[in-house]
Order: C-alpha cells, then structure tokens, then sequence
C-alpha cells in the first residue's frame, strides 16, 4: 500500500495548512493556554509564548514538516530514510499519538455529552462544586457511549482519505471554528456583571497587560521565570504537534510546489491566533462572573472547560443558554480537527509500513484505539479507579494526594518525556548528523527562498537541544527545589 500512500496528497497549499492548522488548534489552546496566560503575568505569557512561537515553534515545525515531504515518508519510515541507524527514533515517534488517541477520544466524548448537557439542562451541567462532572466521567456506560460517537467521526473522516476526507473537512470546520471563537470572544469583550461591576474589557486588560506577579499577587522570581519559559515551551508542543509524528506525515502529502517557509508561517498566525483568542474567551469570562479566578485558573485542566466555564454561562441568564451550546460545539470541532491528525498519523504509517489497504487499517486501528479508550474511560471509575500514581514533576502538595489517573498517567509519558525527547533526538540528526543543509535544501526546493534560514540553522544546532533537555528535566522533578 506504500504506493497508494504517496499517491495520497493535499491538493495545495491551502488545503494543507487549513489541516495542519486544523491539527494544532486543539484542547490545549482552549484550556491550557488560558490557564498559563492567568498565571503567569498574563501578557508577560503572552510575550513569552509569541518569541517561542517565532523560534523554537518554527524551527521544529518546519523540521517536522520538510522531513515528511523530503522522505515522502510518514514518521515510522522517515528517519529511517535519513538515516538507518535512526530508524528507532520514528518507532519512538510512532508511540506518541499511539498513546495520545487512547484518551484524547475519551475527551472528546465529554465534550459532546456537554453539547447535550448544556442544551438540556445546563443548570444541572453548572452545579457549583463539579458533582455533575465527576458523576459523568465515573460512571461505567454513559461516557464510553459518547467516546464511542467521538471516535467514529474521527474514523470516518480519516477513511475517508487524505483529499476527500481530511482536507474537505478541514477547509469547512476551519473556517467556521474560527468565526465560533471570534463571536464569543467578542461577546465575552463587551459582557458586564451587573452586580460586581466588573466587564469583558478589564478583564481583557488583565488578560494582556504584562506584569511581575503571579495570579496571587506574589512578584515572580527568577525560578519563576523560568518555569514560566517552561511551561510556555511546553504549551508549544502539544498547541504545534510537533514531535508526534503527525507534521511528518502531513508533510509526505505536500507537493513540492507548495511554499514550506509561507506555510509554517501561515500554521504559526493561525495557532497562535486561535490561542490567543481563546484566552480573550477564557480569562476575561473567568474575570467577570466568578469571584474565585485566581484559584480556578491557577489549577486548569479540564476543571476549566467542564467545570468552571458551565457556571459561568449559567451566570449570564438566557444568553448563556444560547452561548453554552455553541462554546461546546466550537470545543468539539476543535478537538476532532486534533483527533483526526492523531489518528491519521497512526493510520498512515501503519498502511505505508505494513503495505496494508488504507481503510482496512483505518477500522483495525480504530478497534484498538476503542479497546484502549474503554480501559481510559474505567480509570474514573471503581473498576480501574484504584490506580493512583505521583508522578515526578508533581508538586508537593499533588504529591501528597497521589491523584493521577489512567489518562494522567497516558498524558505525562507521551507530552512530558516522549515529545522532548524525541524533538532532542530530532534536533541532535538535523543538527549534527545530516546537518541543517538537508532540510534547508528541502525548504528552497522550486526556487523558493528561506528568509530565516540562518535563524533555523541556530535554533536546531544549539538553542532547541538545551531548551529540550530543561524540559526532560523539568518532567522528571528535577527542578523541584526551585520552588
């Protein structure tokens, strides 16, 4: 099936950047960055985030991407082309949205349990202490039924092929994904509580404004910068889908007519729009109905979408009720845009590696990804619930409570170890073994021109490797004592 696989291809440059932008604007824009953005120095994050994007998102962006379309291979092939004897880093590569999958489909299905919830009974969706959250997700059938509807869509689109299903997808969701956000963040900018006074605008200032204190009012140490650097280079990560092999399988249906240095551009703009205003929605709502902020979006996660955010909208009164619905229907395009590239990333190295039909690997691969996602979803409940782990980057107080879960545990191996060691690994070939040349060569294919091609060859040599092994680091608690 290697040959249908080359064969498969966007039909331009639009349709490939609408996907890849597709692929990065996920979960992680919608509540991690917020989450970030609230607690460190709002527009210090925001500053911070912009000068990562512009180098370290760049560099390995346009790495992951320029190894796919060079090779014509997806992430299990692609290094092994380069190199033979780094044929272990695209296995390596290949585990990442192999894990992914497994939970990020359970996700999904609560985001469409919340579609329904909060066009039924968003009162119930928005009780004050997350009973109904937790009530949902510990319960056996409920949201393997809903995981179960959010994985067939994404199957579907996947079967469907790279043309037909994933670029038309894209080029409808996307648009309309981004319109979603606009609406809402403009609502949430001219919103005011009548009782407290507070409005959208202030807390669009507190959003942006750039300050040396945390979101307790504490001023920021140089360990805190750091972590700040940190934490920001690993938002990066997940918001670009780097290292996960997915940009190097959308890279291997890349024609060499398309422009990779406007592309990536274009993929930068997009995600880091989208992020941005996704905080614009978040910090500012947060700001004006709750009392609480400083807690609730110091602790993120999904508490933010799930939790907080439904009592926010029930808090507004009958617009919240037309405004609830259509922030979990933007949510849920979000996430499938993600869930689709994961899984296309599976799905197409499985096919070109193993020469098996497309489609058939397509359902093979979805059983899997459904048996693991049920095992997932048994984790929030007494079946599986037992399993409690500390995992080493917790803080003390986490530590303490051994919280972790199944999807905890999934979630720290392929975003906290598995992604910045592979961009090291990544970097160290690029860098040193093949040289920045190779991909340089790939970028001015055609004629084109590579205007930070000195700033790429930096970037992948010195400056990415040290910043990924900080991250190792930081995954592994070995910063704890920076407080």
């Amino acid at each position: 099936m290697s040959t249908q696989t080359k064969k498969s291809s966007f039909s331009g440059g639009i349709g490939f950047v609408l996907a890849a932008a597709g692929s990065a604007v996920g979960l992680g824009n919608l509540w991690r960055f917020p989450t970030l953005a609230s607690k460190y120095g709002g527009g210090l994050f925001l500053l911070v985030y912009l000068g990562l994007v512009l180098t370290f998102g760049f560099s390995l962006l346009m790495t992951d991407i320029a190894i796919g379309r060079k090779t014509g291979k997806s992430s299990l092939d692609a290094y092994k082309t380069i190199n033979p004897k780094w044929n272990f880093l695209g296995k390596l590569t290949f585990v990442v949205p192999s894990i992914i999958i497994t939970y990020y489909v359970v996700i999904g299905g609560w985001i469409l349990k919340y579609i329904f919830a909060s066009t039924t009974n968003l009162s119930a969706a928005a009780d004050g202490n997350g009973e109904f959250f937790t009530a949902f997700t510990s319960s056996k059938a409920p949201p393997i039924f809903w995981m179960l509807i959010f994985l067939a869509i994404t199957a579907f689109i996947v079967f469907c092929g790279v043309e037909k299903g994933i670029e038309r997808f894209s080029k409808i969701i996307m648009p309309v994904l981004f319109v979603m956000i606009i609406g809402i963040a403009l609502f949430v900018l001219f919103a005011k509580d009548e009782t407290t006074g507070r409005t959208g605008w202030k807390g669009f200032l507190h959003y942006v404004t750039p300050r040396l204190t945390d979101a307790e009012g504490k001023k920021f140490t140089i360990a805190t910068i750091m972590q700040l650097v940190l934490d920001a280079m690993s938002q990066l990560f997940f918001s670009l889908s780097v290292a996960m092999g997915i940009m190097i399988t959308y890279g291997s249906y890349v024609k060499k007519d398309v422009d990779l240095g406007k592309s990536v551009k274009q993929i930068e703009i997009f995600d880091t729009l989208v992020a941005f205003l996704a905080g614009m929605m978040v910090v500012p709502a947060t700001y004006i109905f709750s009392l609480e902020t400083t807690k609730i979006m110091t602790k993120g996660g999904p508490g933010v979408i799930f939790i907080i955010l439904p009592q926010i909208f029930e808090k507004m009164g009958a617009i919240g009720k037309i405004i609830a619905p259509l922030f979990f229907v933007m949510v849920a395009f979000a996430a499938l845009t993600s869930s689709v590239s994961i899984l296309e990333a599976i799905v197409g190295s499985c096919a070109e590696t193993f020469k098996i039909n497309r489609k058939k690997i397509c359902l093979i691969i979805s059983a899997i990804a459904l048996v693991a996602a049920i095992i997932v979803c048994l984790g929030f409940t007494d079946v599986l619930g037992f399993i409690k782990v500390v995992l080493p980057n917790d803080d003390a107080i986490t530590a303490k409570e051994a919280s972790h879960n199944l999807l905890d545990i999934l979630d720290y191996i392929s975003n906290y170890l598995l992604m910045p060691i592979i961009s090291l690994l990544t970097c160290i070939l690029i860098g040193w073994v093949v040289k920045p040349k190779w991909v340089i060569d790939e970028v001015e294919t055609e004629g084109v021109k590579f205007g930070r091609k000195k700033l790429y060859a930096f970037m992948i040599k010195y400056a990415a490797p040290v910043v990924m092994i900080l991250l190792i680091l930081q995954s592994l608690g070995a910063f704890k004592f920076l407080g």
